[in-house]
């Protein structure tokens, strides 16, 4: 079986963006593929990535007329500049990302994330064929406590030495940095926050699909400390409209964005007791000691965003679950050892 295609042509955001050199880094991984399926049909895409964490394989990509990728690091100027020429936009999706990555190499992450988005933006500066720059932040800036969060509220920062905020941390300082090339160079830029994305070809240490990978094997699902965090869960697909749209509007540039679902809000308990319910799991749910900090609260504003451009999340957290175990049944680990149930899989589809 076949890893079944990503909803690269969704019609509910029709954004005019076609005919473009779009330059993505990182464009290998969860988000940054998911884009390059939205954006790919109608424009050259080049994906600049080092490959370690790797998406493209399980999408109908790898092969596609108007792709070309380039393994590389940001960190490596003047092979990135080179990749970089004739591009109309720039998406800058490359980082080090990952609660347990980030704790066991802090001193990395903040390298990658402070010294390469500053190379990446340097490189776009000198593009005079440039329309657009869009930089990924993330919810992580404001701190342990974010209650409908908005864009120009106060970010706040956890206590130096604690290995779990260098990720805010780089990147924060690249927020600030991409606003000052806006500032200072009129450089169009646009920064947006994601929080709390999941969805089909995501890899790495997302927690929900980990819960939806533990729940397909029937396995423990294991929640750090109490269960009582509360998330505001997106999918993927809606981030990734909230981004065309961020592309594409006049207004958007010199700006920032959240870019979530304030409607999917839980807690990780209730989270993982609704994985178990929508996938008819066997899974028990058990606790386990935090290994560090934690964010206690994160939920969006996203009013800025469907004020300026009417963007509003449209995926509710039960379907984003089927769909994204739907996707995961279809990969090679789970095809032979967990089968899938037809009628079951055909309904999902048609969700």
């Amino acid at each position: 079986m076949q890893p079944i295609p990503c909803e690269s042509n969704r019609s509910d955001i029709n954004v005019p963006i076609k005919g473009k050199r779009i330059f993505i880094t990182g464009g290998a991984g969860f988000i940054g593929s998911t884009l390059v399926a939205r954006l790919i049909e109608d424009n050259e895409i080049v994906v600049y990535d080092d490959f370690r964490r790797n998406s493209m394989t399980n999408r109908f990509l790898m092969n596609h007329k108007n792709l070309k990728l380039i393994k590389g690091s940001i960190l490596e100027y003047p092979q990135l500049q080179q990749a970089m020429r004739g591009a109309n936009i720039v998406i800058h999706c490359a980082a080090i990302a990952g609660i347990d990555t980030v704790i066991k190499s802090p001193t990395e992450t903040m390298r990658v994330n402070m010294v390469g988005t500053a190379k990446v933006l340097e490189a776009a500066h000198t593009l005079s064929s440039l329309e657009r720059f869009v930089d990924f932040s993330t919810s992580e800036v404001f701190g342990q406590t974010a209650f409908r969060s908005e864009e120009n509220d106060i970010t706040h920062i956890g206590a130096v030495g604690e290995a779990r905020w260098t990720y805010a941390v780089s990147k924060l300082a690249g927020e600030h940095l991409t606003k000052a090339y806006h500032q200072e160079f009129g450089m169009p830029t646009v920064t947006v926050r994601p929080f709390n994305i999941y969805g089909p070809g995501q890899v790495g240490e997302g927690a929900l699909t980990t819960f939806i990978r533990q729940a397909l094997r029937n396995e423990d699902i294991q929640i750090h400390g109490d269960g009582n965090q509360i998330r505001a869960w997106c999918y993927v697909e809606d981030l990734v409209d909230g981004i065309m749209l961020a592309l594409s509007h006049p207004k958007a540039i010199g700006e920032s964005f959240n870019i979530g679902n304030a409607r999917a809000v839980i807690t990780i308990y209730g989270l993982a007791q609704t994985v178990v319910r929508v996938l008819g799991s066997k899974s028990n749910i058990r606790f386990v000691p935090r290994l560090g900090p934690d964010v206690e609260l994160r939920v969006p504003s996203i009013e800025k965003a469907r004020q300026l451009f009417a963007f509003e999340a449209k995926v509710d957290l039960e379907e984003g679950i089927q769909r994204t175990a739907e996707f995961i049944r279809t990969l090679p680990e789970f095809v032979d050892k967990y089968p899938v149930n037809e009628k079951r899989s055909l309904e999902l589809v048609g969700s």
